[in-house]
């Protein structure tokens, strides 16, 4: 698992069958500096988030299991929550989108 920020929407004409009809999001992993990471990734959703808003991503057998398709999906990476808050070690909140960190009480 893993929590990250979408940074934008990805489409796609053509593309294997068992992926017809789904939505795939450019994701960041978030990190705890701060810092952009310079990883991105591509995951499935299902759940309608939009760009800036954190997300928990799954892999593997989680993700075909929110996909709700099967283990006969040529997909790995999905969208499972939606955040609307974490708290860190510290005692640190952070929001469901970064200009939203320092207002979350």
């Amino acid at each position: 698992m893993m929590v990250a920020t979408v940074v934008g929407n990805v489409w796609s004409t053509k593309k294997d069958p068992s992926l017809e009809g789904l939505r795939f999001l450019v994701v960041r992993p978030f990190t705890l500096d701060g810092k952009d990471s310079a990883e991105t990734l591509i995951a499935v959703d299902p759940l309608g988030a939009g760009i800036g808003e954190r997300v928990l991503v799954v892999f593997g057998r989680a993700a075909r299991h929110v996909i709700g398709r099967g283990h006969d999906i040529g997909f790995q990476c999905a969208v499972s929550a939606i955040i609307d808050e974490m708290e860190l070690e510290g005692g640190r909140r952070v929001g469901p989108t970064a200009d939203l960190d320092t207002r979350v009480k």
